[in-house]
């Protein structure tokens, strides 16, 4: 089954941060296990390293490095077995 992966909201409420630039994919279309990192996210605040949020082949990048990216944005496609999703997506 594949399901897309959104960039999920970084922070606490008062300080969540609404989106940032891709500035490196650590994962390459392939086998990916739950918690490996997957993308860095750099802010005008902070750079983050978001793991992935599951088990899987990830299939497809939807954004480039250098793209500016919001929470809920689609950043890539994972192809998993049936009930095997993550906690988040």
């Amino acid at each position: 089954m594949r399901i897309e992966i959104n960039l999920p909201s970084l922070g606490d409420d008062d300080d969540a941060v609404s989106g940032g630039t891709i500035t490196e994919w650590y994962a390459a279309p392939g086998p990916v296990v739950e918690g490996d990192d997957l993308i860095e996210l750099t802010t005008d605040k902070a750079a983050f390293v978001l793991p992935a949020p599951c088990t899987g082949s990830l299939v497809e990048h939807r954004v480039q490095v250098g793209d500016k990216v919001k929470v809920g944005d689609v950043i890539c496609i994972f192809e998993i077995e049936q009930g095997a999703q993550g906690s988040s997506r």
